[in-house]
């Protein structure tokens, strides 16, 4: 394949059409925006326990009602997302979650009660769910398959970087109004951006897309018989098809596991290092939040460089090197006891932080592309939802009964784990097979 001539260190510089630039450039802005509304709740979740009158269980109710929304949008809206078809279709599949979100957003702005209030977390939670997955598949379809790695690692960088921009947003809303307001403006962002997806993802574009990706000799994601988006069978025949197909795909099968265990991992660091950074830092409330979020200035870097690495070098290796990265990251946060050593130490988790997930969601689409949101939405679905349910109350348990080091030596040893599934993966990366 001519895709493989590149040499040296002109095979790491990626190449793409520029429809392809652009419509990176979308969806990064859109898994932007996935982060910040799942931001939203948790930054505000102070002003809704006030206005209500809530303790803090009836707030981590709350918080667990939006991650049983993302489990259950990542599995059916992500199972559907191939139901609308391949290509040029998957702009209309985020377009449903996003109306999902912005509707239950606004409806959430104008609650009266606990009971309504609850019941819009977990529709909202629904349809941030079916973001991610539906959005992934869509960005590896216009790139070719030999810098799907690349393209997957950047598009995910709006996850650090919605880290670090949605607390600033929603804190200037909140400077000006009320939580009610954070959740009717914000979400309403995605609409442009639902908009220009749509109009990039033009038949006419992936096939100028695809022209391009084989005069370059390389491997276009889409054929030609699925440029059209014409459904032949009823979206539920299709869905659960590319489900069987899923779950019959053993990366799928086994992406999930460890899927589950870095979110479980990154789960129970996040619950509790606001906590750990007041009380063993000695930071105040304001620093520690502020210094929380400094893994997301290397966040994007790691993306973008382990997903390039996981094309050329093969995704088990990257994620190998992740998996360890992580295991060493999460023990040196056991001597965090200044902020100077948390911004270093937590710079430097972010390297690794993210980075397997673009990593495990590019060998998803490589190896079931006819149930690639499927598959992501499986692993996005369970791993994000189960995680969000039990990491943090054992992640607590094990803090106030045995204490931090404790804590992240458990950890360490479930990132570690992760290696087992992560050898029984096949290995799809074009350029690692081609050498």
């Amino acid at each position: 394949m001519a895709g493989g001539t590149r040499t040296g260190a002109g095979r790491y510089i990626p190449r793409g059409h520029p429809v392809s630039w652009w419509m990176l450039v979308v969806t990064t802005g859109a898994i932007l925006m996935t982060s910040i509304d799942r931001a939203i709740l948790p930054t505000v979740l102070p002003g809704i326990l006030s206005e209500f009158k809530l303790g803090e269980t009836a707030g981590g109710f709350l918080v667990g009602l939006s991650f049983a929304g993302t489990m259950a949008g990542g599995l059916v809206l992500g199972v559907f997302g191939d139901s609308f078809g391949k290509g040029v279709r998957r702009a209309w599949g985020w377009a449903v979650s996003v109306a999902i979100v912005v509707i239950s957003a606004i409806a959430t702005a104008f609650s009266q009660t606990v009971g309504q209030l609850q019941f819009l977390r977990f529709v909202m939670g629904v349809g941030t769910g079916g973001m991610e997955p539906v959005n992934v598949a869509m960005v590896g379809e216009w790139w070719q398959k030999e810098d799907r790695g690349f393209a997957v690692g950047t598009h995910h960088t709006g996850f650090p970087i919605g880290q670090f921009v949605g607390p600033l947003l929603i804190g200037a809303v909140l400077a000006a109004a009320t939580w009610r307001e954070a959740f009717l403006f914000i979400p309403l962002i995605a609409i442009p951006i639902v908009i220009l997806q749509i109009i990039l993802a033009r038949r006419e574009n992936l096939r100028r897309v695809n022209a391009w990706i084989t005069e370059h000799g390389m491997t276009p994601s889409v054929e030609e018989r699925d440029l059209d988006g014409e459904q032949q069978e009823r979206p539920m025949a299709t869905a659960m098809r590319a489900v069987r197909l899923a779950l019959s795909e053993r990366n799928v099968r086994f992406s999930v596991v460890a899927n589950f265990m870095f979110l479980w991992a990154e789960a129970g660091v996040v619950s509790f290092l606001t906590l750990q950074l007041t009380r063993e830092a000695g930071l105040s409330l304001a620093a520690a939040a502020a210094v929380s979020g400094a893994s997301g200035i290397t966040g994007w870097i790691g993306q973008i460089f382990w997903g390039t690495v996981s094309d050329h070098r093969g995704r088990k290796f990257s994620l190998g090197i992740l998996a360890v990265g992580w295991a060493v990251t999460v023990l040196a946060m056991i001597f965090i006891s200044s902020g100077a050593l948390a911004w270093t130490i937590l710079i430097f988790w972010g390297v690794f932080r993210n980075s397997p997930f673009p990593v495990m969601y590019a060998s998803i689409i490589d190896a079931v592309p006819e149930g690639a949101s499927s598959g992501l939405g499986l692993m996005i679905g369970i791993g994000l939802g189960a995680s969000g349910f039990l990491a943090a109350p054992v992640a607590g348990y094990i803090i106030e009964n045995f204490g931090f080091t404790v804590h992240y030596v458990v950890i360490a040893v479930i990132c570690l784990l992760a290696l087992i599934p992560i050898a029984m993966i096949r290995e799809t990366a074009t350029m690692a097979e081609e050498g």
